[in-house]
């Protein structure tokens, strides 16, 4: 499979977060759900592979363009939802159209006003009267008259009611249709990831957890239960997140490692959201560890 994107050894310091050696990697013809906690560094390694933030080393290829000497060519071909709206909130649409026509050389006026009946959008409004849910509906209209072959989406659906969510995803399925295109599309909203996401990776504090598809990542991760005193000593090292309470314990576990635990143990298949749970709690237990040592 022909990869759209491709991130490789990626690195990127400020004085209190880091990027560290970030590398994944997303085929044409699927949708990447791009997940983590706040803070995570989501945002920043979009605005690195936008040539928005100087890297300090690593590799970027879009559409098998580096990031950085090809962004102009690169730009024509994508097309980014911000969790704002990016354009002047004192135009209306058939102004915004004027102005971004210019701008892109595949520009289709018909497409992008099919686009806004479509989406039911009206042409005489300034933007900055649109709720959030029809700015996101604008910027997905702009990506699609330009015949962007990769959208980014940052946070698209934060904020959003249910029905607008559910329009968005929607839009992003019947997008992805062409097998030619790609969609990365970061969020904390998990749920959103386990509909329409084929490939995940999870981003936590500033590294890679996990990269590959949904599947393999829901299949491979198991929450497991019972009383503390029946957990083999070999299998307590390799528990995530665990969490100890009166009446028994709680964690993380690789699918691959329930062979063989004792029938008082149970466990569950562990959803997205769960996995980034027991992921920060495992963060918490080896800060709280590292305290005590000292």
């Amino acid at each position: 499979m022909e990869n759209i994107l491709e991130i490789t050894g990626l690195c990127k310091a400020y004085e209190d977060f880091a990027l560290k050696d970030v590398s994944f990697s997303l085929p044409r013809g699927f949708i990447m759900g791009f997940v983590g906690e706040n803070g995570s560094g989501k945002t920043t390694t979009i605005r690195a592979i936008l040539n928005m933030a100087k890297i300090d080393s690593g590799k970027i290829s879009v559409f098998g363009l580096d990031s950085v000497n090809d962004t102009i060519a690169i730009k024509e071909r994508l097309g980014v939802v911000f969790d704002s709206l990016y354009l002047a909130e004192h135009l209306n649409i058939k102004q915004i159209e004027q102005q971004l026509k210019p701008f892109y050389k595949d520009w289709n006026s018909e497409e992008f006003f099919s686009r806004i009946k479509e989406f039911d959008l009206p042409d005489n409004r300034k933007v900055g009267d649109f709720s959030k849910g029809m700015k996101m509906k604008l910027m997905i209209a702009i990506a699609l008259s330009h015949k962007a072959e990769l959208i980014i989406l940052d946070e698209p659906t934060s904020g959003l009611d249910p029905v607008a969510r559910d329009e968005l995803l929607d839009i992003l399925a019947e997008y992805i249709e062409d097998e030619n295109r790609g969609v990365l599309f970061s969020t904390h909203i998990t749920a959103d990831v386990e509909r329409i996401a084929d490939y995940v990776t999870i981003l936590h504090s500033g590294k890679v957890w996990y990269t590959g598809t949904k599947d393999e990542l829901t299949e491979g991760y198991a929450i497991i239960k019972g009383a503390e005193e029946d957990i083999p000593s070999a299998l307590k090292e390799k528990l995530i997140g665990f969490h100890a309470y009166r009446n028994g314990f709680d964690a993380l576990i690789k699918t691959d490692d329930l062979a063989g635990i004792p029938d008082s143990l149970e466990y569950e298949k562990a959803s997205i959201d769960e996995i980034l749970v027991y992921i920060a709690k495992e963060d918490k237990h080896e800060r709280h560890s590292k305290y005590h040592e000292v």
